[in-house]
């Protein structure tokens, strides 16, 4: 995955993304890769870049962390049976990581964006914890959701997960200090070991 973070009011037209960029768009296609677009008034755009790992055949859905290291660390991945929410507003990257949370044992529940994981939670599902991206669309951020959460269920545990940097998510005042972050891309096994960081904390 290839991250481009762009500081200033957020362009207001996705296409225009693509317009200084030529063929770009156009490879990623070809390669059968996808991009994400992240934007928000007033704080910027990112645009994320999948593509496919060259040891496996080329998936839009193929693995977000892409290494064939990966093979090697599932002996000593560590699973559980919690049941999980997770928050993404890209549908192919939300289907992947419900693939790859409910290969390690958990229950998943998924949301595209806030409003969709408060009906859930609303609606009296059992949840452990939140795993939430911290930039998407709409009125409310991955924090503010979780601080909505945490009002419903104060035992609730959360983790959240980015493209940008910890340090620029707390400058930017998106996170505070000292909170779980798994920073994208991730591994498997890095996913694995951050659930369970978080469900103990």
């Amino acid at each position: 995955m290839i991250a481009v973070n762009v500081s200033g009011n957020g362009m207001a037209i996705e296409d225009r993304v693509f317009a200084d960029l030529g063929i770009v768009e156009g490879l990623v296609s070809q390669s059968d890769g996808y991009i994400k677009v992240c934007r928000e008034a007033g704080r910027g755009t990112s645009v994320e870049i999948y593509l496919p790992t060259a040891a496996s055949k080329a998936d839009p859905k193929a693995d977000l962390a892409g290494s064939p290291a990966e093979e090697s660390e599932k002996a000593g991945v560590e699973g559980g049976d919690e049941a999980i929410l997770i928050v993404e507003d890209d549908v192919l990257v939300r289907k992947y990581v419900v693939t790859q949370v409910q290969s390690l044992g958990y229950r998943t529940l998924a949301a595209a964006d806030a409003s969709e994981a408060l009906a859930i939670l609303d609606a009296g599902e059992h949840v452990d914890l939140l795993f939430t991206d911290v930039i998407m669309p709409g009125l409310i951020n991955g924090r503010q959701l979780a601080v909505e959460t945490l009002n419903r269920r104060p035992s609730l545990k959360v983790l959240y997960t980015s493209g940008y940097s910890q340090n620029a998510l707390v400058r930017d005042g998106y996170l505070d200090a000292g909170v779980l972050l798994l920073a994208k891309p991730y591994r498997k096994g890095d996913l694995a070991k951050m659930i369970r960081i978080a469900l103990a904390a």
